[in-house]
């Protein structure tokens, strides 16, 4: 059992070597990252340089084998990683989730040898980095609504439709995507399957999204396909199995989202602790006023258990236990505190909280991606009412 140096508590999940990637991270992320986040938010920029150095650090493929170019490591390595670099700054944290749990994760759970061998070794390496497309404009919490097709003749796929909030699906570095399309009819029922379409494909076209509130240096784009051809042997998985693939990919990247709302909590609590002890009102710190003293201790409460249920889904993960309601509870609670806590941390600055030359300020809009990307709080409460056995229509 290892110290916790966030609170000095005991944590029965964590080793010396986690504390060792937490720290190697930690100083990565403010001597790297820290002095860059102001400009690239206001910009809305997103950073290949960040990129090629965090994979130059190894935290792109963290849990992939090295036969691949990963690290070989558990995915709680890559969840501190997370954590850690939210704690800075929320874009290049989404950048990295994504990019490991959602472009990383299928290929290699269920690639092909030939697939593995041709993609993940430039993906670990921070080379490229990969798209997930699932979402459409009329098909977001309700996946099976989606509406991109796929047809199979000879041997190739024809691929029409669109998607959009595609993190990372528009950039210089981008090697291409993983979709989710209807590929059948089952029953009057639509089957999906999932179909890798490489960047610089005829027929497949991406527009980035600008004047976003929050995360604004990630890559966000617009996908479109038209007429877009792509190799029969370009599926992902067997067919017809696209809807199992994504929301198993789904699961690993909640614990991504939650350590995004963990560690993005946790960069707003210090600020606003920081503030507070500096900030004199009525001739003595604010921080020695019950009234901010009781924010800061329910704060520091929040996240405490946040990271605790995340770090237990991913225990579970690691030791090939089911996982699913852990994720989604983590995901939820997560997201939720990461609101709260930014939310009071901005209180606590008072007016200063709400201009740009604070931090907090960014950290406040970026949360609010917590609630809504890899699925709603909405649907997350769906998710664990149906695991108690509540039938929702």
């Amino acid at each position: 059992m290892r110290i916790n140096k966030y609170s000095g508590m005991k944590s029965p999940f964590l080793t010396q070597e986690h504390e060792m990637i937490r720290q190697t991270v930690r100083d990565f992320a403010e001597k790297e990252i820290s002095p860059l986040a102001y400009q690239l938010d206001k910009d809305e920029e997103f950073s290949i340089d960040l990129v090629k150095r965090m994979g130059e650090m190894g935290l792109f493929g963290m849990c992939i084998p090295q036969k691949y170019g990963g690290q070989g490591l558990d995915y709680q390595s890559f969840i501190i990683a997370i954590e850690e670099i939210a704690r800075v700054d929320s874009s290049q944290a989404g950048t990295l989730s994504v990019h490991n749990s959602l472009g990383i994760g299928p290929i290699y759970n269920f690639g092909t040898e030939q697939q593995k061998e041709k993609y993940l070794p430039d993906l670990c390496r921070g080379n490229y980095v990969w798209a997930f497309a699932l979402t459409e404009p009329n098909a977001g919490s309700d996946s099976r609504n989606s509406s991109t097709k796929a047809n199979l003749k000879d041997d190739s796929w024809t691929i029409n439709g669109s998607k959009t909030f595609i993190t990372n699906g528009n950039t210089s570095i981008t090697r291409g995507v993983t979709l989710q399309a209807v590929t059948g009819i089952n029953e009057g029922k639509k089957t999906f399957s999932t179909i890798i379409v490489e960047q610089g494909t005829e027929g497949f076209t991406a527009e980035t999204i600008h004047d976003k509130m929050m995360w604004r240096g990630t890559n966000t784009a617009q996908l479109f396909f038209n007429d877009c051809k792509v190799p029969k042997e370009n599926i992902l998985g067997p067919q017809g199995e696209g809807s199992k693939i994504m929301l198993q990919s789904l699961d690993a990247g909640k614990l991504g989202v939650a350590a995004i709302g963990v560690g993005l909590a946790q960069g707003a609590y210090e600020m606003a602790l920081q503030y507070a002890k500096s900030r004199k009102q009525f001739g003595k710190s604010i921080s020695n006023h019950q009234a901010i003293s009781f924010k800061l201790a329910d704060m520091h409460m929040k996240i405490e258990l946040a990271r605790t249920m995340l770090y237990k889904a991913c225990w579970l993960k690691d030791n090939q236990q089911k996982f699913s309601l852990e994720a989604t509870i983590a995901k939820l609670y997560s997201s939720e505190v990461a609101k709260e806590v930014a939310d009071e941390a901005v209180q606590i600055h008072g007016g200063y909280g709400l201009i740009k030359e604070y931090p907090i300020e960014r950290f406040f809009r970026d949360q609010r991606m917590l609630q809504i990307g890899e699925g709603t709080s909405e649907i997350q409460r769906v998710i664990i009412a149906k695991h108690l056995g509540c039938y929702i229509k």
